[in-house]
């Protein structure tokens, strides 16, 4: 048994509560606290072994704790973040512990981008786990073919959703930097998360840090499509692969045929199929396919992985369909992913009507930064309902989305579009109007008030 002790600060969350089980499973004495315990984390840590206190409070580390790992959404002020600066003790980010008890030596897939770093990791941890590689991983969602969002049990694959995010409160680097890749994927870069980035530029740096890490042996697999890319990519010393639909790109991806249950497209001279919609998922699945076969899987074992994927909650899921409604949940908020989902779901729903009831809640979509993008792509819907900006106040009055000009510029191209204030006249009105046929999209990083189900019932009465 090993003396070490760790405390985690905020161990509920997915990735922290995996980490802390992980290591309880080494031998590690571990505790952790979070502000609130829910299940299933709850439960699994306890199996585990893992003493929790629910609540922060200085007395939660241990006297004798010799590192404190501390989560990501912990900022100055908590008081267990307090008292490990108050008192000197050792603390580390997820990120960095991670890098020196979890991914030193092994065969790193790192997974970045703006978009699609959930669907492309998911994917790609089912190739090796479908393959009989049983991979370690961590992904930002819940994979359909996995019964939690990370795992780590010592296996020498590791695949890593990489995101640009900052570390924690005392590290502004982004996550990824941490991540040491082998294998790296870069699917987009578009400018996002306004809350720690000004402009495009600091988010390509970043990315050119990422770059920068990539062993000479290691190989980076990045979107020919995208100048962004091609940017961040210039002066690598690895291996570089473009990937995407144009001419100019060295794994060109080419013969797609999209069905309403599946995709199939061509690749390395190979073809695949993939139970998902949208030309967005074929570039993810073809990202995750070169990424499998530059790890050592065949053609045979990426094309059954691959037909057996079964998505990712939030990721264009149906969540029920009532009088022959269908209601969709999907996790877009940028506007880019917001018109390749809509785009994906008529090629899904062909000549079916498309509602998009689109919750402006991350920090970038509440400001007036993609005020034309935003009209620009939810006009490729059917019909249009905005709710109430949640917590305006954070930002200035001239820095805020303006709901009532994104209507309008959306009703000036043809779509039907409007705004009501509060979910329940929301689903007051989509139960009322909506058609058999009809498929109601919500559009949200967040919970959306639970209109999902709300809409449900209310069209069930």
């Amino acid at each position: 048994m090993t003396e070490e002790k760790f405390h985690f600060v905020g161990i509920c969350g997915t990735a922290m509560g995996s980490v802390a089980a992980a290591m309880k499973d080494r031998g590690y004495q571990v505790t952790g606290s979070d502000q609130a315990m829910y299940d299933p984390m709850k439960s699994f840590l306890e199996r585990k072994g893992v003493a929790l206190s629910e609540g922060y409070a200085a007395e939660n580390i241990p006297d004798d704790a010799t590192t404190v790992i501390i989560g990501n959404a912990i900022s100055r002020g908590n008081v267990e973040a307090e008292a490990v600066l108050n008192r000197r003790l050792l603390y580390r980010s997820l990120a960095e512990t991670l890098k020196e008890y979890f991914l030193r030596g092994k065969n790193n897939f790192v997974v970045s981008g703006t978009h699609g770093k959930t669907t492309t990791a998911s994917m790609l941890a089912w190739l090796f786990e479908s393959a009989g590689r049983s991979p370690d991983y961590m992904i930002g969602g819940i994979p359909k073919n996995f019964s939690q969002g990370a795992r780590f049990e010592g296996s020498e694959v590791v695949v890593l959703e990489g995101d640009e995010y900052d570390t924690a409160f005392f590290d502004k680097r982004s996550k990824f930097l941490h991540y040491l890749p082998q294998t790296l994927v870069i699917n987009n870069i578009e400018f996002d998360h306004a809350d720690i980035y000004a402009s495009i530029d600091p988010i390509k740096l970043t990315f050119e840090r990422l770059i920068n890490i990539m062993p000479s042996e290691g190989c980076a697999f990045i979107n020919g499509d995208e100048q962004n890319c091609l940017d961040v990519a210039q002066g690598a010393q690895c291996r570089v692969e473009t990937v995407g639909l144009g001419e100019s790109c060295e794994k060109q991806i080419t013969d797609i045929v999209y069905e309403p249950d599946g995709s199939a497209f061509t690749v390395g001279g190979e073809r695949y199929f993939v139970p998902m919609v949208g030309e967005f998922n074929v570039r993810n699945a073809a990202m995750a396919t070169l990424a499998a076969s530059n790890g050592g899987l065949t053609v045979a074992e990426i094309q059954k992985g691959l037909a057996s994927f079964g998505g990712i909650t939030r990721r264009q899921e149906e969540r029920g369909t009532v009088r022959e409604v269908t209601v969709v949940d999907d996790f877009a908020h940028h506007p880019t992913a917001i018109g390749l989902s809509v785009q994906a779901m008529r090629q899904r729903y062909p000549d079916r009507k498309i509602w998009v009831l689109f919750e402006p809640r991350s920090n970038t979509t509440r400001q007036n930064i993609f005020q034309t993008e935003l009209a620009e792509n939810l006009s490729q819907a059917d019909e249009v309902i905005l709710p109430e900006v949640p917590n305006p106040s954070k930002f200035k009055e001239e820095d805020r989305l303006d709901p009532e000009k994104l209507i309008a510029d959306i009703s000036a191209t043809g779509t039907a579009a409007s705004f009501v204030a509060s979910t329940n006249e929301i689903v007051a009105k989509v139960a009322s109007e909506a058609q058999a046929g009809d498929i109601i999209a919500v559009l949200s990083n967040g919970g959306f008030d639970g209109i999902h189900e709300k809409i449900l019932r209310a069209l069930e009465k």
